[in-house]
């Protein structure tokens, strides 16, 4: 890992994307780094597009602004492709995570000459089959640890477990449905050639 990595979270509300990047900044803290995690506030609304970000760090972070080219971009929800710039600032030597069923065709068009790595991950279907429902954010946080290696596959599962245990105290029967998306999403994020 680099001195700094910066990550950039593009969600509608309602989505999970401000909490996953959250999670991810507990997680990645728990494994001994310095972080930031932090949403962009304006008048979001459900489904309205957000933004959220995270700094991950070996060294103290001094930096406090929004993050303007960050190494990794997540997309929450395909439908932002073609209304938000989700590849803006985007380093090439980073990577966009799409939650998608898209055709590289169409994902390299709509990401306008992105040159970078593409990785896509159904994270619908996750969540279906996993936790009965649709919350992507779960699928999405595994599929960027898997992608930027802030921590190991093992580190973040053992964080999560612990985080869902005091988060789910009330309902404790989500926790392995939780758990189970995390482990299928880390195999199934996949590179687009």
């Amino acid at each position: 890992m680099s001195d700094l990595i910066e990550i950039r979270w593009h969600g509608r509300g309602g989505q999970g994307a401000k909490t996953a990047s959250l999670l991810l900044a507990d997680a990645a803290f728990n494994t001994g780094k310095f972080i930031q995690g932090f949403p962009e506030y304006g008048p979001e609304r459900m489904g309205a597009p957000i933004t959220a970000y995270n700094r991950i760090s070996d060294k103290p972070i001094t930096i406090h602004s929004n993050i303007y080219e960050p190494n990794y971009v997540v997309v929450v929800d395909d439908t932002l492709l073609e209304s938000v710039p989700v590849t803006a600032g985007l380093k090439e030597d980073g990577a966009i995570i799409i939650n998608t069923t898209r055709d590289s065709a169409y994902l390299k068009k709509v990401l306008n000459g992105y040159n970078g790595s593409i990785y896509t991950i159904d994270a619908r279907k996750i969540s279906m089959e996993t936790l009965g429902n649709y919350f992507p954010n779960t699928p999405m946080l595994a599929a960027i640890v898997k992608v930027s290696g802030v921590m190991s596959d093992e580190q973040l599962l053992d964080d999560m477990k612990g985080s869902f245990k005091h988060k789910f105290a009330k309902k404790p029967e989500v926790i392995e449905p939780n758990m189970k998306a995390l482990e299928v999403s880390l195999k199934e994020v996949q590179r687009i050639q």
